[in-house]
């Protein structure tokens, strides 16, 4: 007779525990009264409560009572820009009645330039606490991983700065952070981008100097880029992806959020891991994408943050048979912390249903980081980072568009927070 495995925790009790793992018609693999054990920070079983402490000794375990709450997988975030300096509010709330130009004629600074500024003045110590405050409260909204993008530098210095703070935030805190290089944001402010001449000498430096610099230091494991009109062309950007594959950086790319010039079908030949934006791009790309393994971030805050004239249409991409990934693109023009929410818009505003969403914000979201074998779904052999939600279905997860549902926070089997109080 085999041994049974120890547990040091168990969650007992709950209405439901939506795994994320599909059984059979059932795609989010939800069992009703049922059970988790975990050791060491990973699952060791979930299920029926009779099943499961048949396979597990639960003794000496710390017992989390989830009576009448739903278990589901930690968010993830695969799409943030999380670093940055001091907040657009000025601007966006202008934005409700007024014009860029007229905003920028009041002597207000606009857009991604005006947050490579902000960021560049901000010391490093500035950028980890602010980060670290958002950090918070994304967890307290049931997030346990983020991708964190630098872009804000747009110059060695500073884009080093923001990763360097990538690396502090991972050492200070329990979210996980995945750190991406996007030194190809933007342009340098200072230089003139109409200028090939110019333009090119920040991409020599970006493909010589600086992706070399951030591989062989271990600040990020991504390059990521935006292809699009006004930034860089498809050309440009294969030359830098392909620079961060040389040095081993998996390519991201931001692309077809205002125009489709190539940045999809790029995707899909370098065989990027994930990309994110999409409003213009066309059945063909989605289909290749789909075969190359794209996963496609749809991010639906962003489109209600810029009232989009063209919001992303999620649908074409499933059935293209893109896997889809929600993120929140939490940056100072969209200051947006909360996964739930954009679950909300993502059903409401883009036609996903709620099933949809949560895959895409779960194990959706971990395959766009490359993490799927180790987080988004609950089940044995993956970390036990898990949420707990005080609703009475889940559907209540969109119904009460105001509402956090969440009462407790596990991550890596610690217990950050329950029943709404912060843990040491």
């Amino acid at each position: 007779m085999n041994a049974k495995l120890s547990a040091d925790l168990y969650i007992t009790g709950a209405a439901e525990i939506i795994t994320c793992v599909a059984n059979g018609t059932d795609r989010l693999g939800r069992i009703p009264d049922a059970v988790l054990a975990a050791k060491d920070g990973w699952v060791l079983a979930v299920g029926p409560a009779n099943r499961v402490e048949a396979e597990v000794d639960m003794t000496g375990a710390k017992v989390i009572d989830a009576s009448r709450k739903i278990v589901a997988p930690g968010f993830v975030d695969c799409h943030t820009h999380l670093i940055f300096g001091k907040s657009r509010a000025k601007e966006f709330a202008l934005k409700m009645t007024r014009s860029t130009v007229e905003i920028e004629a009041m002597g207000i600074d606009t857009g991604i330039p005006a947050s490579i500024a902000m960021t560049r003045e901000a010391s490093e110590d500035d950028l980890f606490h602010g980060a670290m405050d958002r950090l918070t409260r994304m967890l307290r909204h049931g997030t346990t991983t983020v991708e964190s993008k630098s872009g804000y530098g747009i110059n060695r210095t500073d884009e080093l700065k923001m990763l360097r703070v990538n690396q502090r935030l991972s050492a200070a805190q329990s979210i996980d952070i995945v750190s991406t290089f996007l030194g190809a944001h933007d342009f340098p402010p200072e230089i003139d981008r109409n200028r090939q001449s110019e333009r090119n000498r920040y991409i020599e430096t970006l493909i010589h100097e600086m992706i070399p610099e951030v591989a062989e230091s271990g600040l990020a494991e991504f390059c990521d880029i935006y292809c699009d009109d006004g930034y860089y062309t498809a050309e440009e950007s294969r030359r830098i992806l392909e620079a961060g594959i040389r040095h081993e950086l998996r390519a991201k790319i931001h692309t077809d959020a205002y125009s489709g010039i190539g940045g999809s079908a790029l995707a899909a030949e370098l065989g990027a891991i994930s990309a994110d934006h999409l409003n213009y791009t066309s059945p063909l790309e989605m289909i290749a994408m789909a075969k190359a393994g794209v996963v496609g971030v749809v991010l639906p805050a962003l489109d209600f943050a810029v009232a989009h004239h063209r919001p992303v249409v999620p649908r074409k991409m499933i059935e293209a048979g893109m896997t889809l990934a929600l993120g929140t693109n939490l940056n100072p023009g969209n200051w947006t912390e909360s996964m739930r929410f954009v679950m909300l818009l993502a059903c409401r505003n883009h036609g996903m249903s709620l099933e949809e969403a949560l895959l895409a914000a779960t194990m959706g979201a971990a395959k766009a980081i490359g993490r799927d074998a180790d987080i988004g779904s609950l089940e044995k052999g993956k970390k036990a980072d898990l949420q707990i939600w005080d609703i009475p279905e889940f559907e209540h997860l969109i119904y009460r568009l105001d509402h956090n549902p969440v009462v407790s926070v596990i991550k890596t089997g610690r217990v950050l927070f329950d029943n709404g109080r912060r843990k040491s």
